[in-house]
């Protein structure tokens, strides 16, 4: 009886310490002990540290982190190859192409009639320099492009990074589908005409870059593949630049330079516009028609399965009913709408005849510099809202910014090849043997003539400003003597300036876009080679009806 009562006792007690022991887990780690097991103080402080760290509100998932921006390494090795193999080719041509120069006003336009060549190895270019030209090229004035650019992609790189982790693109890309997914044909043209009106209207181009990434999740997402992503973004957007309107780059450095009224000449340019869009659209259409039928027969289908991991190709109904999240988005997309604001600013300034040329020439990097600081930091805001906070926030940027790292090797071997044909004077020399080839040609084929050659100079120098003000002072009068308009002149150049921005392996844009979405060099022109035949068909087309109609 005694032995009975002492372990009943025992019980008692037992019971009793464990009761305390529960309320004071509770008390300390709001964390009951389940099933009587004594929880130690360590693993207690351990779950106390992690709900810290998780706040209630918060869209960010922890055990899930988004990769943002990939850049594939083997696309950007083949192109950073090819680009130096060909600057070793314009090594070559400096030094068995007769070197020669125009004399340059105060504004670096061409003086016509002032060609001379040089005598001797003068201006003939060191074969140091040549090789040394990624180093050399920092010297030159082509560095301050080079920065720019950099700092552009570091920026979109830091950005997006948080942007995917804070779960914001996947609430963008999951709001799109969600409402287009049975009209996806009426958004895929919705998206081709608002990329194509922003740069023909008020000349978008290296901004695209920061719709990549989004037009690819929307693409893959709704069934299609990583290519149309780039055609309803990037492609696009040149394309849009090609049937300007009212582009003050290019349209409105051209006329006011040809002595042509402002943004004359409209109906015929809003017709071709038409066209390339229609066309653009019926071939984005017809190939996305046909990798939804069959999605082996895209060339990017086995690259494309990483990104769909990555992006996260699914409606995420979780997202959508994260009101965090939807703050987040609106406050970035606000962010984002406040570059139309400047884009309409730098236009309207562009137009004011009191403000100097050079002061219109910064004016004309406001729109690039807007995109980059909104878009950085309605993105730093988002990630910040959505819970992303301290030092998740700034390593999240710098990992984003390690991330796109890669491609800065293809922007300096651009930037080279440049660097190697200025300094070895032979672009003055093309351009002089092109007018005297053009000279003695009718206006069809003199206008076709200068077409192409804008194609041409495209490759080595592309800024469409540089071309015009090393083209527009030769071919003008040539154009007077041939009984060419000059509206159609600055037709043919808009056109050919505009579809190479995306054609050429010397187009940062285009090589960036690629490596974002693993897709090599050669697969990319292996997709649009017929797209770029179609439009360069209507280009001839709307050539040979502006030489009828004398427009």
């Amino acid at each position: 009886m005694l032995q009975k009562n002492t372990a009943e006792a025992k019980k008692i007690r037992l019971h009793k310490y464990t009761n305390m022991l529960d309320k004071y887990a509770q008390l300390e780690y709001n964390a009951p002990i389940p099933g009587r097991k004594i929880q130690t103080v360590r693993q207690g402080e351990r779950k106390m540290k992690k709900q810290k760290t998780a706040p209630a509100e918060s869209a960010v998932q922890t055990e899930k982190k988004g990769t943002g921006i990939q850049i594939d390494k083997k696309t950007v090795f083949g192109i950073t190859a090819l680009l130096l193999v060909i600057m070793l080719l314009a090594g070559v041509l400096t030094q068995v192409v007769p070197r020669g120069e125009y004399q340059m006003d105060d504004s670096g336009m061409v003086i016509n009639g002032t060609y001379h060549e040089f005598a001797g190895d003068e201006g003939k270019m060191p074969w140091w320099k040549i090789i040394l030209a990624p180093i050399m090229v920092f010297t030159s004035s082509q560095i301050t492009t080079g920065i720019g650019i950099v700092v552009f992609i570091v920026l979109i790189g830091g950005t997006f990074l948080i942007l995917d982790r804070s779960g914001v693109l996947k609430y963008i890309m999951s709001s799109v589908v969600r409402k287009f997914e049975k009209k996806k044909y009426l958004l895929l043209a919705v998206i081709v005409f608002v990329c194509m009106m922003m740069s023909s209207v008020v000349g978008v181009l290296e901004e695209s870059l920061t719709l990549v990434p989004l037009a690819v999740a929307i693409s893959l997402a709704l069934g299609w593949d990583s290519f149309v992503g780039l055609g309803i973004s990037m492609v696009s957007i040149a394309f849009g630049y090609t049937a300007a309107t009212f582009n003050p780059f290019n349209v409105g450095i051209l006329q006011t330079m040809a002595d042509l009224p402002l943004f004359s000449g409209l109906a015929y340019r809003v017709l071709f516009f038409v066209c390339v869009y229609a066309s653009l659209v019926l071939f984005l259409i017809v190939y996305a028609k046909k990798i939804e039928k069959n999605p082996e027969k895209s060339l990017c289908y086995e690259s494309d399965k990483e990104l769909r991991v990555r992006f996260g190709a699914e409606v995420d109904d979780e997202a959508l009913n994260n009101p965090a999240l939807k703050k987040a988005t609106k406050t970035f997309v606000g962010c984002v709408g406040g570059v139309l604001l400047i884009v309409a600013v730098s236009f309207a300034l562009q137009k004011v005849d009191a403000i100097s040329d050079s002061v219109k020439e910064l004016i004309n990097y406001l729109p690039l510099v807007g995109m980059a600081i909104l878009f950085t930091v309605g993105g730093i805001s988002a990630g910040y809202i959505a819970g992303i906070r301290g030092k998740a926030l700034g390593g999240g940027f710098l990992e984003g910014v390690k991330t796109i790292a890669p491609c800065l090797p293809m922007i300096w071997a651009i930037l080279s090849i440049t660097y190697v044909l200025q300094e070895g004077n032979i672009i003055h020399t093309i351009l002089y043997h092109v007018y005297n080839l053009t000279s003695s040609m009718s206006k069809t084929g003199a206008l076709f003539a200068i077409f192409l050659f804008v194609v041409a100079l495209e490759f080595i120098v592309g800024s469409g400003t540089a071309k015009a003000f090393l083209i527009m002072p030769i071919v003008l009068p040539l154009a007077d003597l041939l009984g060419l308009t000059r509206q159609s002149i600055v037709l043919a150049f808009t056109m050919g300036d505009g579809f190479c921005n995306i054609l050429y392996p010397t187009s940062g844009i285009m090589v960036i876009a690629i490596g974002m979405v693993g897709i090599s060099y050669g697969k990319y022109l292996r997709w649009s080679w017929k797209l770029f035949v179609m439009e360069f068909g209507l280009a001839a087309l709307a050539m040979l009806g502006a030489v009828a109609i004398g427009y």
